[in-house]
């Protein structure tokens, strides 16, 4: 991959407003992250080496080294362990002739083990392609494998999904604010109180980061900018930010275990989304 087209990814990533974006056009590109384009992002961005290798190596969507055009991630860490997970990976083994770490010979399929990909209680776990798959068994394996090879986890049956959950904390009294007994798309979601106006209620919104979803106790039009406050100490979770889609307030929380906070925006309708690790806006 030629430097002006590294350099012309990160202008059009926003530079310091879209890391994990401009990360994953990189890796689309060169099937992984060149050490020459991550020197390239820090230099452009104006953050440091060791931030964006942070950035880089936190994420188990991204790799550091040459790996297929599909990557299968099994977790082995202690929760997925317990429930049968080395099975699941031995049959991975079995059904691609490969060892973890190694990639099939049509440069098509990496596979790899982690020890933790942050989702224990739907364990054991398997992401394809930023993809996430619960609760597998033996049997999944083989049409994993198929629809990976076929390119069917991607947003519009192209586009990579980048999905990853996180576990959300109040940033005043670090109390959760995760709620297991209302999931959205499988995952436990956000609980967070409103206020509109004189409507006070709740709102529910995704732990898996780059889903748009958001359920509201009351029905609130588009357009509408509501105040995001903390169930348990009443505090408002607006934060500093702007956003960048419509320049209204962002509402962030505490993102446990990752050193910084998700902004979202309080627009109703808007889509607007910022992920922000130890100081790196993504």
């Amino acid at each position: 991959m030629e430097t002006k087209d590294i350099l012309n990814i990160i202008r059009k990533g926003n530079g310091k407003a879209g890391i994990i974006s401009i990360l994953e056009n990189v890796q689309e590109r060169c099937a992984y992250l060149p050490e020459k384009a991550l020197r390239l992002i820090a230099r452009e961005t104006g953050y440091p080496l060791v931030d964006i290798y942070g950035v880089a190596t936190f994420y188990r969507a991204f790799s550091l080294k040459p790996r297929g055009k599909h990557c299968i991630s099994a977790c082995l860490g202690t929760a997925c362990h317990v429930r049968g997970a080395q099975t699941v990976v031995d049959e991975f083994k079995r059904q691609l002739d490969l060892a973890p770490g190694g990639t099939t010979p049509d440069n098509e399929i990496t596979l790899e083990t982690v020890n933790c990909l942050g989702a224990c209680a739907l364990g054991p776990i398997v992401v394809s392609d930023g993809h996430y798959f619960a609760n597998v068994a033996p049997r999944d394996t083989k049409d994993i494998i198929r629809g990976t090879k076929d390119g069917v986890y991607g947003s519009n049956g192209n586009a990579k999904m980048y999905l990853f959950p996180i576990e959300a904390a109040c940033p005043q009294c670090n109390r959760s604010l995760m709620d297991s007994e209302y999931r959205l798309a499988g995952y436990p979601s956000i609980r967070v109180n409103v206020l509109a106006g004189e409507m006070r209620g709740w709102a529910r919104l995704p732990s898996l980061y780059g889903n748009f979803t958001r359920i509201y106790e009351h029905e609130i039009p588009d357009n509408t900018l509501v105040k995001f406050l903390c169930p348990h100490c009443g505090s408002s979770l607006q934060g500093k930010a702007g956003c960048m889609e419509c320049n209204a307030p962002m509402a962030t929380v505490k993102v446990n275990g990752g050193g910084g906070v998700v902004s979202i925006c309080t627009r109703t309708g808007c889509a607007g989304h910022m992920l922000e690790l130890n100081g790196a806006a993504a």
